[in-house]
């Protein structure tokens, strides 16, 4: 039998709501260097890098195709204008794909994980 689905509140991202960071990288290491030190920083609770994506793009006018690697970042809405900033001073891009997505939902205990992690001295 199917789950039922899980209703979505308004779009709305208030400030204790975690919210994940999207951004892409042209390598494996640069993007582990950039979420090692956010995660430190504790602007975000917790980094996943994703290899092998292919982006194909217009760049200067011109068809581009990059092997690039997909950083996703856990983090609170009142964090994440403060990790826009940090990422964008750490990324090697001249303008780099950074998006912020709310999270409409998820397993409460992980989402208080999360909020713990960034709000206190202590994040496991």
């Amino acid at each position: 039998m199917d789950k039922p689905a899980l209703s979505v509140p308004p779009a709305h991202v208030p400030e204790q709501d975690v919210c994940l960071v999207y951004s892409t990288f042209p390598s494996m290491e640069s993007a582990e260097q950039a979420a090692q030190q956010i995660v430190a920083a504790r602007l975000a609770a917790c980094a996943n890098i994703l290899p092998g994506m292919v982006s194909i793009y217009e760049w200067n006018g011109a068809m581009e195709r990059g092997e690039e690697v997909v950083l996703l970042l856990k983090t609170l809405a009142a964090r994440a204008d403060e990790l826009v900033s940090r990422l964008d001073a750490l990324h090697p891009y001249d303008v780099p794909a950074i998006v912020i997505l709310p999270a409409t939902g998820g397993l409460p205990a992980y989402l208080e994980w999360v909020s713990r992690s960034v709000t206190q001295t202590g994040g496991s």
